[in-house]
């Protein structure tokens, strides 16, 4: 009796960690993603088109904890690379719409006029999910290429004004 109680007792505290490791509830900082989309805009600005097949990858340094880098094309519109909706490749932005509506991606190019990058709001489903939260995103020209490199998190409290004390300055 004592062997089977610790046993389902074990199960009963083992359960929920398992499930907030493989749910990602782990949450990336805006610091971390300003630090992230600055490595991923290095790297592809080194190693242009040949090097976004690496920022597909489910596994890897480009997606972590609950977030990761996506890279799209201003000049053409579309998403080149997303590791988490391979869905989304290729497809054409200008019709994308949050979840409240709103364009977003007309918003993030404008990375392309901004050398500290650029911190947009909007409404996305969180993985798994099908109702929109607040997500914020950070994205930034990656130097030479067409190629603007972004991540975003969920965040209902932060202001942009207050993330883009962040990238302020940056180059």
């Amino acid at each position: 009796m004592k062997r089977t109680t610790f046993a389902v007792l074990g199960v009963i505290l083992l359960v929920p960690t398992i499930s907030k490791v493989s749910a990602g509830q782990e949450k990336a900082t805006a610091q971390e993603v300003v630090e992230k989309v600055r490595q991923a805009a290095n790297t592809l600005s080194q190693s242009g088109k040949a090097g976004l097949s690496q920022f597909n990858k489910k596994e890897g340094p480009w997606v972590w904890k609950d977030t990761y880098i996506f890279i799209f094309d201003c000049v053409k519109a579309t998403i080149v690379a997303h590791p988490i909706r391979p869905d989304l490749i290729g497809k054409d932005t200008t019709g994308l719409r949050g979840t409240k509506g709103s364009e977003f991606f007309p918003k993030l190019c404008q990375a392309t006029k901004t050398p500290s990058g650029v911190w947009v709001e909007y409404w996305w489903p969180k993985p798994g999910e099908k109702k929109g939260s607040r997500k914020v995103s950070y994205a930034l020209k990656a130097g030479d290429t067409p190629y603007i490199v972004g991540a975003g998190i969920y965040d209902d409290k932060t202001a942009i004004a207050d993330l883009e004390k962040l990238t302020s300055g940056a180059k």
